[in-house]
């Protein structure tokens, strides 16, 4: 028998409006696990010594959007995004005085996880009709240094905002940031579990649960978000994860011997 749908709990301070969900906006997505290439400039003074390995070729967009995950991946509560849920306004457009934090709250508003240099090559956003919870998903490029450096960044979450107060137009929220399991895919990876709860006199405060991910492969990245109001699945988080990145490693693995 299906679930029920989950209820979100509304407070005071956020009006049932608040938390619907908006017309669909640009869809998003993104996963995956190439494998890297050495890199090499060849000698013009040494025709003796041989040529450099190939560097991996670019994702082209069409590469990028055949290793984007689906609905029929996750199971059949998922299907296409009927929209941004407006807790996205309600609860992550905050602000808090501790600029690690902060950061953190702002890449998980605009969706940039890997920073506004790194570039979104397709995306796609699912949700679960039985929980209401809403999974957005990125395949982006950038340089592996930038994309390590907020892997490490992320990894340090945490230890320096593990729990803060931020301050949103609805009131303030008490913010908890834990560090959580990720599959051994790509060539680097960071999960965290991001819990926002209203700050209210009233004891059916809304509380919105966020489960991030972010997986290197290669100079190609996966950025997941996966949020609701009511019961979040992790399991769809640790799918999305596995099967994108399984995915892009086959689509650049098919790029390389197509060159």
């Amino acid at each position: 028998m299906p679930r029920p749908p989950a209820r979100a709990v509304i407070a005071a301070t956020l009006s049932a409006a608040t938390l619907l969900t908006v017309p669909a906006c640009d869809s998003i997505a993104g996963l995956g696990r190439p494998v890297s290439a050495a890199r090499g400039h060849a000698s013009a003074a040494s025709p003796t010594t041989s040529a450099p390995p190939p560097a991996a070729p670019t994702l082209t967009e069409a590469q990028a959007r055949d290793a984007l995950i689906s609905e029929a991946d996750l199971g059949e509560s998922w299907g296409a995004t009927q929209g941004f849920a407006t807790w996205r306004e309600a609860m992550l457009k905050a602000e808090t005085e501790s600029a690690d934090c902060r950061r953190l709250l702002d890449a998980l508003y605009a969706e940039e996880l890997f920073g506004p240099d790194a570039r979104t090559r397709a995306s796609v956003g699912l949700d679960d009709v039985w929980d209401e919870a809403q999974l957005r998903y990125q395949v982006v490029a950038h340089r592996p240094a930038g994309l390590d450096r907020t892997l490490a960044w992320l990894g340090r979450l945490p230890d320096t905002c593990g729990e803060f107060t931020a301050t949103a137009a609805s009131g303030e929220m008490a913010v908890e940031v834990t560090e959580a399991e990720m599959p051994e895919v790509g060539d680097g990876r960071q999960g965290l579990r991001v819990v926002l709860r209203a700050v209210s006199e009233y004891d059916e405060a809304p509380t919105l649960t966020l489960h991030v991910a972010a997986v290197r492969v290669g100079d190609d990245a996966i950025a997941i978000t996966n949020g609701g109001l009511g019961e979040v699945p992790a399991d769809a988080t640790w799918t999305a994860v596995e099967t994108g990145a399984q995915r892009l490693a086959e689509v650049r693995k098919r790029g390389r011997a197509e060159i």
